[in-house]
C-alpha cells in the first residue's frame, strides 16, 4: 500500500537475530529465567533488547538466502545459551550454599514440591533463591546483568560465533568456582554443625543412657534455623557482588569466543 514506511531488509534481518540471541539470554539468566515470568514477557523483552542495538547490527546482518539464515538463528540461540547459561552458574552457588545448609542441618528430610521450578526442594534451597531473586530485583542487579549482556552486541556481532573449546574450559573453571562460592557461604554455619556433631557424639559416650540420635535432629535444626537467619543479613552484600561478576564475566566471555562463522554468512549486508 502506498504512503506506508517501508523497513529495510537487513534491519529486519538484524532484529530478529539480535531478539533471537536476547531470548535465549533470558531463558537461562536470572532472574528473568523464573517461571513467575511469563514467556510473552520474556518475547517481548527480547524485542526490546534488541531495538536498540539492531542498527548497529546491520553491518553484520547474514544475506537473505535461507541457508544462512537457519545458520545465523542457530549461531546467535547458541550465544545467548552460552551467555545464560554462565550468569545462571555464577547465582547457582547461593541454591547450593542453601542445599549444603539443607544437607547438614537435616532439613533435606522436609523436601516440599515447587510448583514454579516444577521438583522437588529443600528448605534452605528454596528460601536462598527466592531471596537472591528478590534483592537482584530490588537492588537493581538485574540492570547489571543486561548492561553486560547488551555490551556483547558490540563485542560479538552477528557474523561470529562461539569456539566449542573455549566454552568447554570456561565452564570447568566456572564450576569450580560454584563449588568453591557455596563452600565459602555455607562453611561457617556448616563448621558449626560439625562441631555439634563431635559434642554429640561425646556425649553419647558419657551418658550412653541418653538417646543423642533423637536429640541430634531437633538440636541441629534450632541451631541451623538460629545461625541460618545471621546469615541473611550477608545476602544483600554477595547479591551485589554476584551482579558484578555475572556482569563481569559476560564482557570478558564473549571477547574470546568470536569466532568467523561459515561462509554463507559472509555476505552479510542484505
Amino acid at each position: 500500500m502506498e504512503g506506508l514506511p517501508t523497513v529495510p531488509l537487513d534491519l529486519l534481518l538484524a532484529l530478529l537475530l539480535a531478539s533471537v540471541r536476547a531470548a535465549a539470554f533470558l531463558m537461562l539468566a536470572p532472574p528473568f529465567a523464573n517461571r513467575a515470568v511469563n514467556g510473552r514477557v520474556k518475547a517481548m523483552l527480547s524485542v526490546a533488547i534488541a531495538l536498540p542495538v539492531a542498527g548497529r547490527l546491520r553491518e553484520s546482518a547474514p544475506a537473505a538466502e535461507p541457508a544462512a539464515l537457519v545458520n545465523a538463528v542457530v549461531q546467535q540461540a547458541l550465544v545467548g545459551v552460552v551467555m545464560g547459561a554462565f550468569v545462571a552458574l555464577v547465582f547457582a552457588a547461593v541454591q547450593a550454599a542453601g542445599d549444603m545448609l539443607d544437607l547438614f542441618g537435616g532439613f533435606q528430610l522436609a523436601s516440599a514440591y515447587d510448583p514454579l521450578m516444577q521438583a522437588q526442594t529443600a528448605i534452605f534451597g528454596k528460601l536462598y533463591t527466592w531471596t537472591t531473586t528478590a534483592l537482584l530485583v530490588v537492588s537493581g542487579g538485574h540492570l547489571l546483568v543486561l548492561q553486560g549482556f547488551l555490551r556483547s552486541y558490540e563485542v560479538l556481532p552477528l557474523d561470529a560465533g562461539v569456539d566449542p573449546g573455549t566454552v568447554a574450559r570456561v565452564f570447568t573453571e566456572g564450576v569450580g568456582q560454584l563449588v568453591l562460592s557455596a563452600l565459602q557461604i555455607a562453611a561457617p554455619l556448616i563448621a558449626v554443625l560439625f562441631i555439634t556433631d563431635l559434642g554429640l557424639g561425646l556425649l553419647s559416650r558419657v551418658a550412653p543412657a541418653l538417646n543423642v540420635f533423637a536429640m541430634s535432629f531437633p538440636v541441629k535444626i534450632l541451631i541451623a534455623l538460629t545461625l541460618g537467619g545471621f546469615t541473611f543479613s550477608l545476602l544483600p552484600g554477595v547479591v551485589d557482588d554476584m551482579a558484578g561478576t555475572a556482569r563481569e564475566t559476560v564482557v570478558r566471555l564473549v571477547t574470546p569466543l568470536v569466532t568467523p562463522l561459515a561462509a554463507p554468512l559472509a555476505g552479510g549486508g542484505g
